[in-house]
């Protein structure tokens, strides 16, 4: 009895420690593959947006409360705090990536939810070890090296052909705007 007894732990502990990560593929409009891997145990959902120059990688922390996306068309991170009211929880993320994922992405609308951030030009950090304190190893491996710009929500634009995509286009569509001076 005992022996069953501690391959049912054992079992309990592979099981959990496999089911921690979780990761969707995704095709996204326009054939852009999206990958989403969740962290169920450090809270942590990394979103991997492959579309040449219009690539992005982002990472929403929500055991810290922040945000970091990495644009390649700008070479640059750009980091917020997260806003509870624009940004899906994680069970929320993943059950929407569930969802997409089963129907063989299928639906390909993109989400009406957009969260339009704007940052000033010329306002650039390299971030510091304090600041990756604060924002945590996974940005930190995002964004070491890049210009930090800080990020702040703005109104949609009516010209949004100078704003970069990010995020998870038919779930969460990010569209990141320079501030005009």
């Amino acid at each position: 009895m005992n022996r069953l007894a501690a391959v049912l732990v054992l079992l309990g502990v592979f099981w959990t420690q496999s089911s921690a990560l979780e990761t969707f593929a995704l095709q996204e409009p326009g054939n852009a593959p999206v990958t989403i891997t969740i962290d169920k145990e450090h809270h942590v959902i990394e979103i991997h947006v492959r579309s040449g120059l219009y690539s992005s990688d982002t990472i929403i922390d929500y055991a810290r409360g922040y945000i970091a996306i990495r644009l390649f068309s700008r070479n640059a991170c750009f980091i917020m705090k997260r806003n509870k009211e624009y940004i899906p929880d994680l069970q929320e993320i993943q059950r929407l990536a569930l969802e997409k994922q089963n129907m063989n992405n299928m639906n390909t609308v993109r989400s009406q939810k957009n969260l339009w951030l704007q940052y000033q030009s010329g306002k650039s950090a390299h971030g510091s070890d304090k600041d990756w304190i604060v924002y945590g190893k996974p940005i930190e491996q995002l964004c070491t090296a890049l210009p930090l710009y800080q990020l702040a929500d703005t109104q949609p634009l009516t010209n949004a052909n100078e704003c970069a995509n990010a995020g998870i286009p038919s779930i969460l569509g990010i569209k990141i705007c320079e501030k005009a001076n």
